[in-house]
């Protein structure tokens, strides 16, 4: 089930007053939300994905590094650039970095309707897939605006990293020799 919507700023305000008084003046109550607390800060954090480990994530940064130069592209002070030299890098990144994902991963659209389109988000929806903007009151159904399809992984096909290489080498350091 999605987390609920949260209240506007007013009804949050209300909610805190209310709050207030009955812990004051109510124990039974002042003891309840002692005990929620402690739930609260004692329940664990979000497992990581099952077997989730970060080196098919380094890989393929270190693929889009060798490709694309991606590392370097977002690590450049690039202020200094003009418009056109960012552009023409921009290119290049571009161009190598698609390479990489084109080659990795076979991507398919969150949702298949064209941009722009009038869409509606059902009750029971993933939150994880389809993400709310705008303004978000009440319950689903909702109908809105698509205004990005999203994008998911139908298909990955990461090549191997390397036997034996650190999986946080992303790129080598290059030393050319006269």
């Amino acid at each position: 089930m999605p987390d609920p919507v949260p209240p506007r700023f007013f009804a949050r305000l209300w909610l805190a007053t209310v709050c207030f008084f009955r812990v004051i003046f109510d124990p039974r109550f002042a003891a309840r939300v002692a005990a929620v607390r402690q739930e609260l800060d004692a329940a664990p954090q979000r497992p990581a994905l099952p077997g989730a480990r970060p080196d098919g994530t380094l890989h393929l940064i270190g693929l889009l590094q060798r490709e694309g130069r991606l590392l370097d592209f977002c690590e450049e002070e690039i202020a200094s650039y003009s418009d056109a030299e960012v552009g023409a890098a921009a290119r290049t990144v571009h161009a190598g970095c698609r390479k990489v994902l084109r080659d990795a991963l076979a991507l398919e659209p969150v949702r298949a309707e064209p941009e722009g389109a009038q869409v509606q988000v059902p009750p029971g929806f993933d939150p994880g897939a389809v993400r709310l903007t705008g303004n978000v009151v009440g319950n689903p159904p909702f109908t809105g605006t698509l205004r990005h399809h999203g994008w998911k992984a139908r298909d990955v096909r990461l090549p191997p990293a390397p036997a034996g290489q650190d999986a946080r080498l992303l790129a080598p350091a290059e030393v050319e020799l006269p």
